[in-house]
């Protein structure tokens, strides 16, 4: 027979409760975990409760709910459990909770690393309050048998019929398991193990990462786990822990560290950040990129360089730098007319840049492609380079591209029809030259029948 059945035949023999009262006695009794029935406290509530010993079945039914508590709060993470409830003394064993920490810290506690969810913390306050009432205060009116039910259906629902929570990674563990060639890296494995964290402990990851990252003697293996790992974690922490690794960078600009600032760009990189770092720091690194891509011109390999660079700031140019970006990024795609002893081709640019410019063109808003109509206009060297076909051509791939993004002014995106309608070239050219009576197209003929 099992504890449940002995506790319905036992019913059944006291006249106190009705038949409907033990059914529905017996059936929220049911509602536990199997090891919880062992529980002595448990059992001493159903030893009062036949006979109507309301208060101790309370009292007793609430000290259940505390020692289930307690023992999930010790396998989740007591570590944890310490940094959110701060108690006078750490928490070390199960003896230390009776001394150090209220039922109230308790709750609040388990609700903060994942023990309890929020329904179930606001209703353990109210049972909380149930049980300082009618068992801590003898005084008060005889609870009535609902009331009794009503607790147990509450901590039945919320903690004893609930099973033990997932272990939380210990960070310091964690990093130094990230530290050798055992560390596994499964995306879904680390996304769950990160996404399953407090909010607390994800800032402590997040701003444990990027020291770490910064560290100068960590290994290549360490480096390259927290490369892998940093951008899943970027996912699940809040906006606040973005913003505050974002002041962290703009701390390392100010203290001028070289290699620091170094290992902090790629650090924002791997997570896209740049919307965090202020507009100062920002500004000290985009305008010399700016201006060393402006004098690179032609030079191919420092032109790839400095683009690969510059891309992941496309979306955060400083407004002061905004006109000599697009033109330095236009010239830098479209590139010359030439010949050469090396290569058969006549089209020079540099290949190492082109890609990452169409990326940084899709990132154009409407001064950006403002400015770009305005540059085709008036920049005299682009106007030279884009007489020869190849180049217009050139200039037509970034043209659509604008066109595609549909962002810009009315008489801008008009002018980049122009521009990328080829039956419309000689009308282009007009609009650029508007000085030059004859089109490109007639220009060229006349010239090949002087020549002949």
């Amino acid at each position: 027979m099992s504890k449940g059945e002995l506790v319905v035949t036992t019913y059944k023999s006291i006249s106190i409760l009705s038949k409907e009262e033990t059914s529905l006695l017996s059936k929220e009794l049911a509602n536990v975990r199997e090891e919880v029935k062992d529980c002595a406290y448990l059992e001493e509530a159903l030893r009062v409760l036949p006979v109507k010993g309301y208060r101790s079945a309370i009292g007793s039914y609430w000290n259940a709910v505390v020692d289930d508590l307690r023992q999930k709060i010790l396998h989740r993470s007591i570590d944890l459990f310490n940094k959110e409830i701060n108690p006078k003394k750490k928490i070390k064993k199960y003896e230390d909770f009776q001394d150090h920490v209220t039922e109230y810290d308790l709750i609040e506690g388990a609700y903060k690393i994942g023990v309890l969810s929020w329904e179930g913390r606001k209703l353990m306050h109210q049972a909380r309050e149930t049980r300082n009432m009618f068992y801590g205060h003898p005084k008060t009116t005889e609870p009535e048998l609902i009331k009794v039910l009503n607790l147990i259906s509450d901590c039945n629902k919320y903690v004893l019929s609930q099973d033990f929570p997932a272990v939380i990674i210990d960070i310091s563990t964690y990093l130094s398991q990230m530290d050798s060639s055992s560390y596994d890296r499964s995306e879904i494995a680390v996304e769950q193990a990160f996404s399953d964290l407090p909010a607390i402990y994800k800032t402590e990851l997040s701003n444990r990462f990027f020291t770490t990252y910064l560290n100068d003697s960590i290994s290549s293996e360490l480096r390259a786990n927290i490369e892998f790992c940093t951008p899943i974690l970027w996912d699940c922490i809040t906006k606040h822990d973005k913003i505050q690794i974002g002041k962290r960078f703009d701390k390392l600009i100010v203290e001028g560290n070289k290699d620091k600032i170094r290992k902090g760009r790629e650090y924002i990189n791997l997570v896209d950040g740049w919307m965090y770092v202020s507009v100062a720091s920002k500004k000290v690194i985009i305008t010399p990129l700016v201006d060393k891509l402006n004098d690179a011109l032609d030079s191919w390999e420092t032109e790839g360089k400095i683009i690969k660079k510059l891309e992941p700031f496309s979306k955060f140019i400083p407004e002061a730098s905004l006109e000599t970006y697009v033109k330095a990024i236009t010239r830098t795609f479209v590139g010359y007319k030439g010949s050469s002893a090396r290569f058969s081709r006549t089209d020079f640019y540099s290949d190492g840049a082109s890609s990452y410019i169409k990326k940084m063109f899709h990132r154009f808003d409407t001064k950006s492609t403002n400015l770009f109509v305005q540059i085709i206009k008036k920049d005299e060297k682009l106007k030279r380079r884009i007489r020869e076909s190849g180049q217009l051509n050139r200039l037509r791939i970034l043209g659509n591209i604008l066109l595609e993004n549909n962002i810009g002014s009315k008489e801008s995106l008009e002018f980049i029809e122009l521009l990328c309608d080829e039956k419309q070239e000689d009308d282009f050219y007009h609009e650029i030259f508007p000085k030059q009576k004859k089109s490109k197209k007639k220009k060229r003929k006349r010239n090949n029948q002087i020549t002949m």
